[in-house]
């Protein structure tokens, strides 16, 4: 199975996702199945079970060796292993989801894959606190179907912890302090990833406020806009640029960016988007619903760094005007 049926217009607030299962055994010795997905823009293809070669030095048991997949070598995580659950038998072979994000190819072995679904952010809600806990943070979203319940999977989160490496960084040798300091707004669904943002940009001399998805996110601009029109100023005076992530519940970076663009009062608000799925192929997305830059996680640097020159190139502008 490969990659196909890509939404090929952005802003809707609409995602596929790949719906695959996992199974343990249950307490009354009949397998336990969990149904979990992934967007399917991370997804390259799905495969039967290949061949492994075992990598030396490798720490977690989860990380079950190597293949070669057409001239590339992709590790293969074991996703229930990850996960905690109990391996149990299976009467058909385990399939194999390769994935691409940050610009990294992993593969994910599962117990099988049922279908593909089209569906709003809307219906993605975020887990609950509980949820979060046992899961240790590795579920972003909820989606709940007529007979089951599927968990979208935060497989960015699980390939950072296996290799840390991968993980945001900035270049803490770059001296910000002689910059001005802006104001930031940032929208991203992972507690560990906002943090992490905020405290990074923080350092890149940026005061900033974040919320956890785009909904959250829009309803702060209209605040803004409310505010900017009462006191007779233009928006940039409260805020100098949005971040966003563009997997979100509720309202997506992509829906969010149109909107924002298309608002008379917050169309020169400059707009990132900061994602895993910032690749060559999808980076027309982000073009046509009117976003300023779009940056690759993890890279923070270049993340601060392009905020401040779009901030400096809109604010020339408008003293042009």
């Amino acid at each position: 199975m490969s990659q196909t049926n890509i939404l090929l217009e952005a802003g809707t607030n609409e995602l596929e996702i790949v719906e695959f299962f996992l199974d343990e055994p249950g307490e009354d010795g009949k397998p336990y199945r969990g149904y979990y997905g992934v967007n399917v823009a991370k997804v390259l293809e799905i495969i039967q079970m290949p061949k492994i070669t075992s990598l030396p030095e490798v720490q977690d048991p989860a990380v079950l060796g190597a293949f070669n997949l057409r001239s590339h070598i992709i590790p293969l995580v074991d996703l229930g292993l990850w996960l905690g659950k109990a391996p149990v038998e299976h009467r058909e072979a385990p399939k194999v989801i390769v994935t691409e994000f940050n610009s990294v190819t992993t593969a994910f072995q599962v117990a099988g894959v049922n279908r593909i679904h089209r569906i709003s952010w809307e219906e993605v809600e975020p887990p609950s606190k509980y949820v979060a806990m046992v899961s240790k943070s590795n579920i972003t979203g909820v989606v709940k179907m007529e007979k089951r319940i599927i968990f979208l999977l935060d497989l960015e989160n699980i390939v950072a912890k296996l290799n840390p490496s991968l993980g945001l960084r900035l270049d803490t040798a770059i001296d910000w302090g002689s910059e001005e300091c802006y104001r930031a707004l940032v929208a991203d669904d992972s507690t560990l990833i906002r943090e992490m943002l905020k405290d990074l940009l923080q350092k890149a001399n940026f005061e900033v406020e974040a919320v956890t998805n785009g909904r959250e996110a829009w309803e702060r601009l209209c605040e803004i806009k409310k505010r900017a029109e009462e006191e007779g100023r233009p928006v940039r005076d409260y805020v100098q640029v949005l971040v966003s992530d563009i997997e979100m519940p509720s309202m997506d970076g992509h829906n969010l960016c149109k909107r924002v663009k298309e608002d008379p009062a917050l169309r020169d608000l400059p707009v990132i988007l900061f994602s895993s799925l910032i690749t060559d192929k999808l980076r027309h997305k982000g073009i046509s619903v009117g976003a300023d830059d779009q940056i690759s996680k993890p890279e923070v640097t270049h993340l601060a760094r392009r905020a401040y020159d779009l901030i400096k190139a809109k604010a020339a502008a408008a003293s042009r005007q």
